[in-house]
């Protein structure tokens, strides 16, 4: 038995470790102009889709957002009010060259500023500590999402499809066949998987890439509870009439990790009116009060909601009942919020499936191990595109790599302001 290198059409060896991702695609020769699929308009889908247009490669991102793009980089609106909540992503860093470049640009576009609020550590009792000014930290300026939004604004040969479920890939005649619910969604030289989760695990379950869907399964995800809450007046704080943060890490308390006012955050130039907070739960409130993201029971809805404005009260050491009521509020379970192992590596691509994945837990869990991945990926496929005659075993990465244990805060990594080796809220000092 042999099989063909889809590129060359050069007699692999039956004993091929590609073989059975790719034996159903047969003897075709791939087009001159490939078009590729990119499953996810989260950040690190959105970026390899740009990428892949500087290299003259055409692609498709199909995204099941109903209210935009972006994934877990996501912002509600509320009207009339308006009301404004970042409710995943709170913000970022910058430490790679390749991202700061991309950064500055978005900064001369207005899309992205720095976030000049304090932020720092706030342990139980109200005892708040400030991070200096140092790293810089940013924002999105209108919200996380609307930066997602006009990621592709620009772009010429990317086409986005939305909200689509992709449920099946079929590979036949050495295209893939995408379809939703059995309706038709295009063929495709290759697919980028930029999605994760049980989802994601689903869909490759069956598309005939074993070796992928192998490294996509040994992924680990904490889940998160957000809380997003508006107050008719500022939080109180203990000695203040509010709290003396925009952000803040939150030690000590069970149910809550990160707390951020949006309002200061986002609309710095609004004076009065709503006080709009966002409230992340901890990894292991999550995990203990796990149910279905998609249907959370009332009885669940309620008790998490009771559990994390009573750990933001005792975080803010106010005093039992004294935390005012929130006129509005909205919880949310991130399911798949974010990466605890990492195979600690930018990539993964199976050449002769034409399959790849990106995302930041390939290499860490932060908005730059999600830029850096999907820049890493769109460059890897247009390599392979624009290599002919060379052995698509050398284009083969990340299909074996071992996963470790990936450290970081509860929301994130953040090593610049968050040192302790962890995942959850630290120990007590």
């Amino acid at each position: 038995m042999v099989a063909l290198n889809l590129k060359t059409w050069k007699v692999l060896p039956s004993t091929s470790p590609y073989l059975s991702s790719c034996a159903r695609f047969g003897m075709v020769r791939m087009e001159d102009d490939p078009l590729v699929a990119i499953i996810g308009g989260g950040i690190s889908g959105l970026i390899c889709a740009m990428f892949l247009e500087k290299r003259g490669v055409r692609s498709t991102v199909f995204d099941t957002g109903i209210h935009g793009l972006g994934g877990r980089m996501g912002t509600r609106v509320i009207d009339p009010h308006p009301l404004i909540f970042d409710h995943a992503a709170q913000f970022f860093t910058v430490n790679d060259s390749r991202f700061a470049e991309l950064v500055n640009g978005w900064m001369d576009k207005g899309l992205v500023r720095e976030w000049q609020g304090t932020i720092g550590e706030l342990q139980n009792g109200g005892h708040f500590v400030p991070f200096l000014p140092s790293p810089p930290r940013y924002i999105a300026t209108n919200g996380m999402r609307f930066l997602a939004d006009s990621l592709l604004s620009e772009t010429r040969v990317v086409n986005v499809v939305r909200p689509c479920w992709i449920s099946k890939l079929e590979p036949f005649n050495g295209m893939w066949h995408l379809s939703e619910n059995e309706k038709p969604c295009g063929k495709f030289d290759a697919i980028v998987i930029a999605h994760n989760g049980k989802c994601a695990n689903r869909l490759l379950m069956t598309s005939g890439l074993p070796l992928i869907a192998k490294q996509m399964k040994r992924l680990e995800l904490s889940s998160i509870w957000a809380l997003l809450a508006a107050f008719e007046d500022p939080i109180p704080f203990p000695g203040s009439t509010e709290v003396p943060f925009e952000g803040a890490f939150v030690r000590g308390i069970d149910s809550v990790s990160w707390m951020a006012n949006n309002t200061k955050k986002l609309l710095a130039s609004q004076s009065g009116g709503p006080h709009c907070w966002t409230f992340l739960s901890t990894a292991a409130y999550g995990k203990q009060n796990k149910v279905p993201q998609e249907n959370i029971p009332t009885a669940t809805a309620t008790k998490v909601k009771a559990g994390m404005l009573e750990g933001v009260e005792a975080a803010l050491g106010l005093s039992k009942g004294s935390l005012p009521k929130p006129f509005y509020t909205r919880l949310q379970l991130w399911g798949a919020a974010l990466p605890t192992n990492t195979p600690g590596i930018p990539c993964i691509f199976d050449p002769l499936g034409r399959a790849g994945i990106c995302g930041d837990w390939l290499l860490g869990s932060n908005i730059e191990a999600a830029v850096l991945s999907g820049i890493a990926l769109a460059n890897h496929i247009a390599d392979y595109f624009q290599s002919p005659g060379t052995d698509p075993g050398e284009f083969a990465v990340g299909l074996n790599h071992e996963f470790q244990p990936l450290e970081g805060h509860d929301i994130g990594q953040f090593p610049e302001f968050i040192s302790y080796p962890c995942k959850g809220n630290p120990p007590e000092a």
